[in-house]
Formats: structure tokens, C-alpha cells, sequence
């Protein structure tokens, strides 16, 4: 079960890390993104050093047992030191590369002192699970244990700070994103808080090893997928945000590409309907076959007609949005009329584009409005052969 949590959790924070990597390459001088992705990177891999199987695997390879606690115990540190970074930049202010500069040095000294007292100390005895409590009490392993987990104690407990007191000073998906990061911040302490107490009952000589075998990994565990979660809200939400509005304005622009449709297929103006696409592409893509639409009518537009259904409307309504809708609705069906019917545009002056800009997107979802409870445009066959006077839009 200890290995299915660490490799899940690894496997969530390097997901994390896939979601960030390509800011990183654009902005890679960038230190907040630096330190966002070592915290990820790092989370991640003592969740992968920290599994019993990789345990083993390192211990194995190396040929020095119990070679795999020092590590992940130094990944671990480093993590720590990537939390600090990343809160001293989100705070800000004038000294924030020297206060980031000794955060990285005092935990670079605690990296130090774990290598230093594993290689003074003795730890023949491979252990897996429980080496916390298994060697609390042997000189200079206990201290390497103690060591590590104040230096995770305090830099989670100044990250849940941190991120909750800031999370009470912003809105939206940031303010989101910060509680669940304190969240798992503070869940991350009771990582190592058991670990600690597990560790103190080992030297009054009781045995509380549950607290390090059971209770420690799923704080990290949930602690990591909050951490995750957390990074990720502030990134993902604009770009949700983006696709549902796009996603709104393409169903809201499909009766105009119906009463379309005839002539897209006819005339060969559609794009090919591009597959495995974001809501916002297909948006540019229904757009791009309207507009090749309304270009291809641009002869039939009847000026008079827009002038005349615009200023009724205006005149109903008082609303000059809906008239310029309405209007250009009304052009557009007259000249599908006379598109369909196969009449030659008239050369007549005026009688071109209707004297208005071409519908902007925001016009073009009015327009697609007016249509929604209009009849869709005869085909050829059913048009009556009479002349009309000019076409539309």
C-alpha cells in the first residue's frame, strides 16, 4: 500500500511538472517558475526514492545498505528549500534574491549534515519501512533522522502560513489554489509530526512504529495530491475559462452556419472540420467557414434592404444592436435567396455590401440570434423565378 501511494503521489506531482514545463522553456530565466518546478520535481521524486521497492532497488545496486534513506532524505531537503524559494517570491519585495540565496545555503548545510552523519554512523541492517523508528536511538542515524524532519517541519509550516495568509488576500482561482496549497502544506506536516512522534516514543522505549509505517505516508500522499492540485488551479482555470466561453459561442453561432449550409456545401467555402480540437479552434473554424459564406454573397447585398430593416427595427426596438442584427439577418436571407435561384448579381451602383462594417464576432452571435427563430433559406428549386431587385450580404 506504501509503494501505491508514493508512486501515485510521484506520478501526480510529475504530471504537474508536464502541465508547467513548457512555460518553463519560454520563461526559463524566470525564478518563480524555477521554483514552482523544483518543488514539483523534487515532491515527486521523494515520493519515487521514498517507495520500498525503489528502497531496495538503490540499496541493491549500491552495495552499501540503507544507502536510499540519505537520499531521499537529501530530496526531501531540497524540496524544502524549493517550498522557501517559491514562498519568498510570492511574497515579494526588494531583498528577495538574498532571502532566497539563505534559505538555499541553510538547507544546502542541512543536506550537508545528513551525508556527514550517515557516513559516521552504522546502519547494517536493511529497513525498508520503518528505518525512522528502527534506528532512532543509534548514534549519529538518529540525529540525520531528527535533522531532516525539522528541516521538512519548517519549511511546510512557513508554506502553510504563507500560502493561507496570502490566500485571504486575493480572489478567484489564485485565492483557490493557495488554500488547497497551504492544505497540503499543512497535511505535509503531519508527515513529519508523525514521524516525529513515532520517533520520541522509540526513545522512551515504546513502540509507535504504525505512526511512521501507516499514518506518515498518507499525509504525504494527500498532501502532495493537494500540492499538485493546488500549482495546477491557478494555470488550468483561465485556459477552462477560455474553452467554455468559446464552447458558448460556437453552439450560439450554429443556426447562422445552418442557414448557411446549403451554400457552404455547394460553393465548397467549408474548411475541413478539424478533428481532436479545443472548443477554440472549432470556433475559429465555424467563424472562418461564415465568414467565407458572407464573402461569397458580398455581390448580392441589397444596401436598401439593410437601411430599411435596420431603421424599423431601430425604430421598435430602440435597441441599435438588434436592428444592425435583424438587418443584416434580413440581407443575408435574400441574398441565399438569390444565390440559390442562380441570378446574376446587378450591376446596379449601391447595390454591393450593405453600408455597414463587416459583422464583427460579437455582431455575427446577434445575427445567429435573429436566425435562431427564423426559417432557414429556400433551396434553389423552391425560390420562385420572378426578378428581384438585389441581393444581400
Amino acid at each position: 500500500m506504501n509503494s501505491l501511494i508514493n508512486y501515485l503521489s510521484c506520478g501526480a506531482l510529475w504530471l504537474g511538472l508536464a502541465v508547467k514545463a513548457p512555460d518553463l522553456l519560454r520563461h526559463r530565466h524566470d525564478p518563480y517558475l524555477r521554483a514552482i518546478c523544483a518543488v514539483l520535481a523534487l515532491a515527486g521524486l521523494c515520493f519515487l526514492l521514498g517507495a520500498p521497492p525503489t528502497v531496495g532497488a538503490v540499496n541493491r545496486l549500491s552495495g552499501v545498505p540503507n544507502l536510499a534513506a540519505p537520499l531521499t532524505y537529501a530530496a526531501i531537503t531540497g524540496y524544502c528549500a524549493a517550498s522557501q524559494v517559491l514562498v519568498v517570491h510570492w511574497r515579494g519585495g526588494p531583498r528577495v534574491r538574498r532571502t532566497a540565496r539563505r534559505w538555499t545555503l541553510a538547507y544546502a548545510a542541512v543536506v550537508l549534515g545528513i551525508a556527514v552523519t550517515f557516513a559516521l554512523g552504522d546502519a547494517p541492517v536493511e529497513r525498508r519501512v520503518d528505518l525512522d523508528t528502527y534506528y532512532a536511538t543509534t548514534p549519529f542515524i538518529g540525529q540525520m533522522i531528527l535533522l531532516y524532519l525539522l528541516a521538512h517541519l519548517t519549511a511546510v509550516t512557513v508554506t502553510t502560513v504563507s500560502a493561507l495568509r496570502w490566500a485571504r488576500q486575493v480572489r478567484g482561482a489564485l485565492r483557490a489554489g493557495l488554500t488547497l496549497l497551504g492544505a497540503g502544506a499543512l497535511c505535509g506536516s503531519g508527515y513529519s509530526l508523525a514521524k516525529l512522534v513515532a520517533v520520541s516514543a522509540r526513545w522512551s522505549g515504546r513502540d509507535w512504529s504504525a505512526l511512521d509505517t501507516a499514518v506518515s505516508p498518507v499525509a504525504a500522499g494527500l498532501g502532495a495530491l493537494l500540492i499538485v492540485v493546488g500549482v495546477l488551479v491557478p494555470l488550468v482555470t483561465p485556459r477552462v475559462s477560455e474553452w467554455r466561453r468559446a464552447a458558448r459561442a460556437y453552439a450560439r453561432l450554429a443556426p447562422l452556419e445552418r442557414a448557411l449550409d446549403d451554400l457552404l456545401v455547394r460553393r465548397a467555402l467549408r474548411l475541413p472540420r478539424p478533428r481532436f480540437a479545443s472548443p477554440v479552434t472549432l470556433l475559429m473554424w465555424r467563424r472562418t467557414s461564415i465568414h467565407n459564406a458572407l464573402g461569397h454573397l458580398d455581390a448580392y447585398g441589397d444596401g436598401d434592404l439593410y437601411d430599411r430593416t435596420r431603421a424599423d427595427t431601430l425604430a421598435a426596438t430602440g435597441d441599435p444592436e438588434r436592428a444592425a442584427a435583424k438587418a443584416w439577418a434580413a440581407v443575408i436571407l435574400d441574398a441565399l435567396r438569390q444565390e440559390a435561384a442562380g441570378r446574376v448579381p446587378p450591376p446596379v451602383p449601391g447595390t454591393g455590401r450593405p453600408p455597414a462594417p463587416s459583422p464583427d464576432p460579437a455582431t455575427l452571435a446577434r445575427i445567429a440570434d435573429v436566425l435562431a427563430g427564423a426559417e432557414r433559406a429556400p433551396a434553389a428549386s423552391a425560390v420562385p423565378r420572378r426578378r428581384t431587385t438585389a441581393g444581400t450580404a
